[in-house]
């Protein structure tokens, strides 16, 4: 009996090894890499005002977090506007694929670093977690092997870069996509742990936690979701709302299972973060844009949903 379940253990281990170190085209991973890129370059670039605002806040209010656990008091001003600055920058470069090995690992070091030093003034933003540790993942991974000035200035001195399907390019997205798995199960996790446990399910927290946001928002200048305003009498829409997100945080891992459940998957996040838009009016805006669930396309398939578009336009034919 131990004999066979040490067989099926290892045979079951192999398996999982197998699915992981899966090969996969270069492409998979360039597109995640741009993906992530540009949405970390926007993102930062649009906030550089209020960015420099904060780092001239009252120094008592300096709390931080992460890394910046290292300094006893603020930077000064103009050295943290530098650094986002050279984020923004950093990060144009690891998004266009130039000089990945050194561009990469500096925009995710910076790119963890301007983020905890902004939530070292204020609250914790822990949606701000998904997106570093997806960074770190593609910028320590050959993710400008393809679609970048890396593989474009090999192939002009004529050592084009390989474009054959490696475990190298596999396992990164898949990585990422576990990163994914892990942070909504555990949100998941720590609803049924709560108070609530599974009476979270219901809708009543949430129908609640909408009225005190819009109450907030109200008080300090802002509007509330006037869908929320107008649901809120109607519990059974709550529950209906409240048990498929917690089922979609619950089932998370599954996405790891295989690439088509991994995508159905990715389509039901993506649309549980739309709804709490419409509902409360909170922006989860890394994953309202996507980005948060590059790892699940398959880009390499890109070039030929495009030609395929193309070519049924008018006059193409």
């Amino acid at each position: 009996m131990r004999g066979d379940a040490a067989k099926l253990a290892t045979a079951v281990g192999r398996a999982a090894l197998d699915r992981v170190l899966a090969p996969a085209p270069p492409e998979r991973l360039a597109g995640s890499r741009i993906l992530l890129g540009a949405y970390a370059v926007g993102y930062l670039a649009r906030r550089t005002r209020m960015l420099a605002r904060i780092h001239r806040t009252d120094p008592e209010l300096f709390a931080p977090v992460g890394p910046c656990k290292l300094l006893r008091r603020p930077l000064p001003p103009r050295v943290a506007d530098a650094l986002v600055v050279a984020e923004i920058a950093a990060g144009a470069a690891f998004t266009l694929g130039i000089a990945h090995r050194i561009t990469g690992p500096v925009h995710a070091g910076l790119l963890l670093w301007t983020l905890s030093y902004r939530n070292s003034w204020s609250m914790v933003f822990h949606n701000d977690n998904a997106l570093v540790l997806h960074t770190i993942v593609a910028a320590c991974a050959p993710s400008a092997d393809a679609w970048s000035a890396d593989a474009l200035a090999l192939r002009i001195l004529g050592r084009p870069a390989s474009s054959a399907p490696h475990w190298r390019y596999g396992y990164p997205p898949r990585l990422m996509s576990a990163v994914s798995a892990l942070v909504y199960w555990l949100s998941g996790v720590a609803k049924v742990e709560g108070p609530l446990g599974w009476g979270w399910a219901t809708g009543d927290s949430m129908r609640g936690q909408v009225a005190a946001d819009g109450l907030r928002k109200e008080v300090l200048g802002s509007k509330a979701s006037p869908l929320g305003v107008r649901l809120y009498g109607f519990r059974p829409i709550w529950t209906a709302t409240a048990a498929p997100s917690l089922a979609l945080e619950l089932i998370a891992p599954l996405a790891l299972l295989h690439p088509v459940t991994g995508r159905l998957w990715a389509v039901g996040a993506f649309g549980m973060h739309w709804g709490i838009k419409a509902l409360m009016n909170i922006s989860f805006r890394y994953q309202l844009s996507g980005a948060a669930y590059a790892s699940f396309v398959p880009w390499e398939r890109l070039p030929q949903v495009v030609g395929g578009a193309l070519a049924v336009l008018p006059g193409r034919r």
